[in-house]
């Protein structure tokens, strides 16, 4: 999936990966069974899937705006050898037609090194923005945990991703929720950490919503799927509950940050069963 197309509203989305990348088939399911979880995605013989960095372009007429950037090229040479990152961001972006330096706003849900990995790219040593002209925004509470480093986490979190753009003042870091720009605003939604974003899109009547990390792909839609990575794995559940109540009746466009085939769908309920509808 280099890039998909959609409308909503005025607005124009563009769904770019950064390519696929392999991870622990337990660790993306935490406490479901393989048995279970076999069913829906495969696993090669060291227990490795495939996944996904997905991010989206939003096209509003006005502003260039991209959510999230995917792993980027930074990671050790020994970390890479664990996930395979394809590398791919930049590619598909020029692939849509766009230019970092078109770039104007940069989201960040969350600061795992999976999330804002092309926020910077290394030059002569040191981590500078890849969008130049870019105003880039991230959750203060997400700042703040990365920076104590716990042992539960401290891995996720690679400073160069983002201590350089706040300390030159490109990134500027918000509350639970915020406006970014008309038709585009950031809301905390905990479960896999404490103050992730999602990011709702609204246009014509019309809502889209990056959910991230709280339903990383179409096979996490069961309330009870959650990651082994989810610091709140019980408040994944009761806020997939609460983001349903509202994304299934408002006819939503749901965006999976970590699905290697669905970059969107509808979600619905039928006979007790959530699924994903084709756009």
């Amino acid at each position: 999936m280099a890039h998909t197309k959609i409308s909503l509203g005025d607005f124009e989305l563009v769904a770019v990966s950064d390519g696929n990348y392999v991870a622990d088939g337990g660790a993306f399911f935490g406490v479901v069974p393989k048995l279970l979880w076999q069913r829906k995605v495969p696993a090669d013989e060291k227990n490795r899937i495939t996944v996904s960095c997905n991010s989206v372009l939003v096209r509003t007429g006005r502003e260039n705006v991209l959510i999230e950037t995917g792993i980027g090229n930074k990671l050790s040479d020994k970390t890479k050898s664990f996930f395979l990152p394809s590398e791919k961001l930049l590619d598909n972006l020029h692939a849509a037609g766009v230019a970092p330096e078109e770039i104007d706003i940069v989201i960040n849900s969350h600061l795992h090194f999976d999330h804002c990995g092309w926020n910077t790219v290394y030059k002569n040593g040191v981590a500078t923005a890849t969008f130049p002209r870019a105003k880039y925004y991230a959750p203060r509470g997400e700042w703040e945990h990365g920076q104590l480093q716990l042992e539960r986490d401290r891995v996720s979190y690679i400073s160069d991703n983002y201590n350089p753009l706040i300390n030159s003042g490109q990134m500027q870091l918000l509350g639970a929720e915020a406006e970014i720009v008309p038709g585009i605003s950031v809301q905390a939604w905990p479960g896999h950490t404490r103050h992730m974003w999602a990011v709702s899109v609204c246009s014509g009547g019309k809502t889209a919503c990056y959910i991230s990390d709280l339903i990383p792909t179409t096979w996490h839609l069961d309330v009870t799927w959650a990651m082994a990575y989810d610091l709140f794995p019980l408040e994944t559940i009761e806020n997939r509950k609460k983001y349903y109540a509202q994304a299934i009746p408002g006819e939503w466009l749901t965006m999976f940050t970590h699905d290697p085939n669905v970059p969107w769908a509808r979600t619905t309920r039928s006979e007790g069963r959530l699924t994903a509808a084709p756009v």
